[in-house]
């Protein structure tokens, strides 16, 4: 089996309805040795009891917020130390939780892209997703926060011109050059 062409974390994050599910799935499965995290699942794992970031206490969804992201970076980082490549599918709002996350990946290749295709194009797309797919907050908030703290980072990939399997094409060729963070 051929070597990754990119051994370490790869953190792909948008707004919601960028693409990011379809994407890190399919960019895992171009490569020889990949292991895909979603965040979302590693949240689902919390059975009872469970706060969505937007509800409930803002100190709860704090709390969980935090141990959803110290068991992706750990599952990433297990992943990675058995020669994988960790796919990351997370939302990474500012530059805290960036700092954050490539703090837990340290001694560990990091690279970061950002599909960022205009928010009218995420909107439009969120609201013919299946009902339960769906977001049902407001994410501006998010998509300024991002531009506004994380430009400059990584690779942004406006994928709103691109099919799925185009923008994996992409990043599979490209990431390795445009998106590394951390070495």
């Amino acid at each position: 089996m051929a070597d990754n062409p990119w051994p370490g974390c790869l953190i792909v994050t948008g707004m919601p309805a960028s693409g990011k599910s379809t994407v890190t799935r399919l960019v895992a499965g171009r490569l020889p040795r990949a292991a895909r995290i979603d965040a979302d699942v590693v949240h689902e794992m919390i059975v009872s009891g469970r706060v969505r970031f937007d509800s409930g206490s803002a100190e709860e969804a704090a709390r969980q917020g935090e141990l959803r992201a110290f068991n992706v970076c750990a599952l990433a980082n297990n992943f990675t130390d058995a020669g994988f490549t960790a796919i990351i599918d997370e939302v990474v709002p500012d530059r805290e939780d960036f700092d954050w996350y490539v703090e837990k990946l340290r001694g560990r290749p990091v690279l970061f892209v950002v599909l960022a295709p205009p928010l009218e194009v995420c909107q439009q797309r969120n609201e013919v997703r299946p009902e339960a797919d769906r977001v049902d907050y407001d994410f501006t908030e998010y998509y300024e926060s991002m531009r506004a703290e994380l430009s400059g980072i990584g690779w942004w990939l406006d994928s709103s011109r691109l099919t799925p399997d185009e923008t994996a094409a992409a990043i599979t060729a490209r990431a390795g050059t445009e998106a590394v963070v951390a070495r």
